[in-house]
């Protein structure tokens, strides 16, 4: 590891912990490489020299993750290594700590981190940046945890679409029509953006893929979306949530709004308003929480929901309304007042993840240098959805309103500008240019996620240790029969 990581540090099991030598150059330690950690990282490096402060990055995975983008790279319509920004190649000049986060002791100014392999080991800092972003929100529903899968890393995105187009492959040879009902059949649960996005990019490339299938037609496949709100897509006006909802069911996608999921043991959904059938895919997409080791296993004062709470400019606050010196905390686990909507907070999208970003930073900045922050104030350009190919809804600067492939450009032209990097961007739309004039990719690499099956199954199993010993006392028998 770098030695201006972890020369100040000790393993966390270690005791007593030798006297740190006192730094020269102030450690800023940044919790998450998502939206928040690679903006706040990226920023400071670029506006502070490395005489002035020492920056770390920790994070379990090694790239940042471009959520918007998901559920086109789980329709193929990007490719999934381009909607993720590797740490090593945008957070340069910067040290990455690849690991997780277990415990947060701000009291002492020090972090204990989980790496993959190894023990342990703690990490002290100055200045700390809590950017951790959020996890599935998930409820105590029979069978969910064994049947069902998330939409909120790519890697989820991509098990997603080699499922449904495995089962695809599958069914297509399948004769027994109640078997190939239950393979056929979606399930999504969670109309917000994220769930009618997914559902609608996901549905848009499984009929596509039909043309390929002889034996399969569009009409065979049954999407299902449940939804426990009247609505779906509250991010925009009723209006525009209602005409989304029309253009879906044309598109012959089964609607249950104000309805729950009770129970789906076995792949046998049964909801609130007593429907009931038999699914093979189950996504998860009803929300999200703060990152759980905020409120589990941190010092840092938290609201009911186990976010962090901050002022407007950023700082972590206390019960009482005190800053906590040091402390930062913006994006999806932080409680950030949206001081346009008074009393209420920021939403957690990347819209506002991006922003918060920087001026967290340029407020570190201040601080270190004696000057007031500035409070963080965002008025919404607007909100963009995609609802599958040349298809989506928009709605910005609070008047202008727009459906269908407009709305979809919109959507593309606005998240491949705020993607990091201008390698992701190229890639991503080159992708796009080759997919209009080559169509979609739709293989399923299904063994991706268990490569080794193939393997094991090959395998010739080792040969019992008795039955060695057992052989050998043969063949000395027979040799002295012959002697």
């Amino acid at each position: 590891m770098p030695q201006n990581v972890l020369s100040t540090d000790t393993p966390a099991q270690d005791a007593p912990a030798p006297t740190p030598r006192p730094r020269k150059v102030p450690r800023v330690v940044v919790l998450g490489g998502g939206s928040v950690g690679l903006y706040v990282a990226r920023r400071l490096r670029k506006k502070l020299g490395k005489r002035e402060a020492a920056i770390v990055v920790v994070d379990p995975r090694p790239y940042m993750t471009y959520a918007p983008f998901l559920p086109e790279a789980g329709a193929g319509s990007i490719d999934a290594r381009d909607v993720v920004a590797p740490h090593r190649i945008a957070l340069k000049g910067i040290d990455v700590l690849q690991g997780k986060v277990s415990q947060i002791a701000h009291g002492d100014k020090k972090i204990t981190i989980h790496p993959e392999e190894g023990p342990d080991y703690e990490v002290s800092y100055d200045q700390l940046v809590v950017g951790l972003g959020s996890v599935s929100r998930t409820l105590p529903i029979p069978g969910l945890a064994e049947n069902a899968i998330g939409f909120k890393n790519v890697e989820e995105a991509i098990a997603v679409r080699n499922h449904v187009l495995n089962r695809m492959d599958v069914a297509s040879s399948t004769w027994d029509a109640d078997l190939r009902q239950r393979m056929l059949t979606f399930t999504f649960v969670g109309g917000g953006f994220a769930g009618i996005e997914a559902l609608a990019e996901i549905e848009d490339m499984a009929r596509y893929a039909t043309r390929n299938y002889p034996t399969i037609e569009t009409e065979d496949l049954r999407f299902v979306m449940i939804e426990g709100a009247g609505r779906i897509l509250p991010e925009v006006s009723e209006p525009m949530g209602e005409w989304a909802l029309e253009e879906m069911k044309k598109r012959g996608i089964e609607f249950h709004l104000n309805t729950f999921l009770s129970s789906c043991e076995d792949g046998h959904v049964v909801t609130s308003t007593g429907v009931e059938f038999d699914t093979e895919t189950i996504v998860w997409t009803a929300g999200v929480k703060a990152n759980p080791v905020i409120q589990e296993s941190s010092d840092l004062p938290v609201d009911r929901m186990g976010r962090v709470t901050v002022k407007a400019t950023l700082q972590v606050e206390d019960e009482n309304g005190e800053i906590v010196p040091d402390a930062w905390a913006a994006g999806d686990c932080a409680a950030v007042p949206d001081l346009l909507n008074p009393g209420g907070f920021c939403p957690p999208n990347a819209q506002h993840a991006i922003r918060e970003a920087n001026q967290l930073a340029d407020n570190m900045i201040a601080a270190l240098k004696g000057q007031d922050p500035v409070e963080y104030k965002h008025k919404s350009v607007g909100v963009v959805a995609s609802l599958g190919m040349y298809k989506g809804v928009a709605e910005l600067f609070g008047f202008l309103k727009l459906k269908g492939p407009l709305a979809w450009l919109a959507h593309r032209g606005y998240h491949v500008m705020a993607m990091p990097t201008g390698n992701r961007k190229l890639r991503i739309m080159v992708g796009w240019i080759g997919q209009f004039l080559m169509g979609r990719e739709i293989v399923s690499l299904g063994s991706l996620h268990d490569p080794r099956d193939e393997f094991r199954k090959a395998s010739v199993p080792p040969k019992p240790k008795d039955a060695k010993v057992e052989q050998k006392a043969e063949s000395s028998a027979e040799k002295a029969e012959k002697g």
